[in-house]
């Protein structure tokens, strides 16, 4: 973490996790035990059912509320999708895209996420782009390549003045939900490996200020030592962002 440059964030992904009840539940246990949280941003990326209790949950706390997935166009005929403006008008401040999942079970691609984080900074919310590599694309050694291409094809004809909204996320598929994670020494080189592609894209100046999470089974045992890396500036965290006291060990490993 460099918080001389950028914020800290550490984000849960619930996944299709928790009724509404279960959120309320949950974000309420969770809020006393994050109530001292000084030095980073904290975010809950619930399912769309959850988002209305959620927000409302966390009201008076230091809790954002993020979506997991939009559609990118603002109206129409596509059953089952929600937009950026629906979003927003709830009181959603963040939205994940281009996550593994939807990439492997929805088909989305590197354009697909290229329009998404467009509308979504247009709709002011702050898009977390996912980018990462399957087994076979390390085992290859071709993740820095994969990679650098995920987000060259995400960001393109995003502004210099937008790209400060936009939070990256590096995700090794082979490391979700999988128990198995990135070495320390691991996601701090692709997390430079990004840095230097955002480098490349918008200067040094910006580069710096870009929050740069790591996600792939990050817990309460591993979160210290992934973020004393000088390029990892918080977690995207998924089974253990569904446990209040695992999620509030990680938010004080990053407040070290």
């Amino acid at each position: 973490m460099n918080r001389r440059y950028r914020k800290t964030i550490i984000a849960g992904n619930w996944k299709m996790n928790k009724t509404p009840l279960e959120a309320k539940t949950l974000i309420e246990e969770m809020k006393p035990l994050l109530a001292k949280c000084k030095w980073c941003e904290m975010v809950l990326c619930v399912p769309f059912t959850d988002i209305q209790t959620a927000v409302k949950s966390a009201r008076g706390s230091k809790i954002a509320i993020g979506a997991q997935n939009m559609h990118f166009e603002k109206s129409g005929a596509f059953t089952g999708e929600i937009s950026a403006d629906m979003l927003k008008e709830m009181g959603v401040k963040y939205v994940i895209i281009g996550h593994s999942e939807r990439r492997q079970y929805f088909n989305e691609t590197d354009i697909d996420c290229n329009k998404k984080v467009k509308v979504a900074i247009a709709a002011g919310l702050r898009p977390i782009l996912c980018c990462g590599e399957t087994l076979e694309e390390r085992e290859q050694d071709v993740t820095l390549e994969v990679v650098r291409k995920q987000i060259k094809i995400a960001l393109r004809d995003v502004s210099p003045d937008d790209i400060k909204k936009v939070v990256i996320a590096y995700e090794p598929i082979w490391a979700i939900g999988t128990g198995k994670t990135a070495t320390a020494e691991q996601a701090g080189e692709v997390c430079s490996a990004i840095r230097d592609c955002l480098r490349e894209l918008y200067g040094a100046r910006a580069a710096r200020a870009i929050t740069v999470q790591y996600g792939g089974s990050m817990n309460a045992k591993n979160a210290l030592e992934l973020l004393t890396q000088p390029d990892v500036d918080g977690g995207l965290i998924g089974g253990a962002s569904l446990k209040a006291p695992d999620f509030a060990a990680i938010v004080e490993a990053a407040n070290q």
